[in-house]
């Protein structure tokens, strides 16, 4: 089997967690196999042109079936959302690098932010109680998710804009006594740039899921292209094809040429 692959997926599950985010299982076959998380898939929307990029929140292979978080942000995604259990979805996945594990046993700091928290789900369960989560939302009703970390051993930590659940202020803020030894985060940029920031005063490894908006997924259209450093310098790679996920230090954060943040989920 190729690398990616183009199926019909009838959709197991669906579940409403807010009032503008959806929980959708749905049956993938041998995709589950081969996917991870932090990889996505590449959705069709009838009636439009382009595929809606959609982070993959967990890949389940003994049961043969992929999970994603969709958030309404747009015309696209609010058509995904309007499935239900029977329907299907028509997927290009899996697409991109995912999150690397490496020694579970470290301890683990899982940051998100908002629609960004769904990737690190499966990511952090093989950490199980060595993860730590430091997730941020708006406010305590769009907090996503946390059952789930729970379930798995993570042990959760919140932060709202407004502090109507957890600490009010921003995630970052949540870090600041916290001991690990690798970094996974995903959200938007100006966290990210935080939390790569914190991994170098730290010396410790860090990955992070950049969010850049996506036409083609494959790397053809360079739409998604994204500042980074190699062992010849800066130049060019494309989120989609190269990433989402990379080494913190490979991206090129600050130099006045900085891409705006832009959602995958439109």
């Amino acid at each position: 089997m190729k690398q990616y692959d183009t199926r019909r997926c009838a959709i197991r599950r669906k579940r409403r967690l807010t009032g503008d985010v959806f929980d959708f299982t749905v049956d993938a076959g041998d995709l589950a196999g081969i996917s991870r998380a932090g990889q996505f898939a590449q959705i069709y929307v009838p009636g439009k042109t382009l595929r809606r990029p959609i982070s993959i929140c967990e890949a389940d292979p003994e049961n043969r079936a992929l999970r994603f978080v969709i958030q309404v942000r747009g015309e696209g995604t609010a058509v995904l959302a309007g499935l239900e259990e029977g329907d299907s979805f028509d997927l290009l996945a899996p697409l991109g690098t995912g999150f690397e594990p490496g020694d579970t046993s470290r301890r683990a700091l899982f940051v998100g932010g908002g629609i960004g928290v769904p990737p690190l789900l499966g990511a952090a369960k093989p950490f199980g109680g060595n993860a730590v989560l430091a997730a941020g939302f708006r406010s305590g009703d769009a907090v996503i998710l946390k059952e789930d970390f729970e379930a798995a051993g993570c042990e959760v930590r919140i932060a709202t804009d407004d502090g109507s659940f957890g600490r009010r202020g921003l995630v970052t803020e949540l870090l600041g006594a916290t001991e690990f030894d690798v970094i996974f985060a995903c959200g938007p940029r100006p966290m990210l740039r935080a939390v790569s920031r914190l991994a170098d005063e730290r010396g410790v490894p860090c990955q992070v899921s950049l969010e850049e908006r996506m036409a083609c997924g494959v790397g053809a259209c360079l739409g998604c292209a994204v500042r980074l450093r190699g062992a010849a310098g800066e130049f060019y790679g494309r989120v989609c094809r190269d990433g989402p996920v990379f080494d913190s230090r490979s991206v090129v954060w600050e130099n006045g040429t900085e891409r705006r943040a832009a959602s995958w989920q439109t």
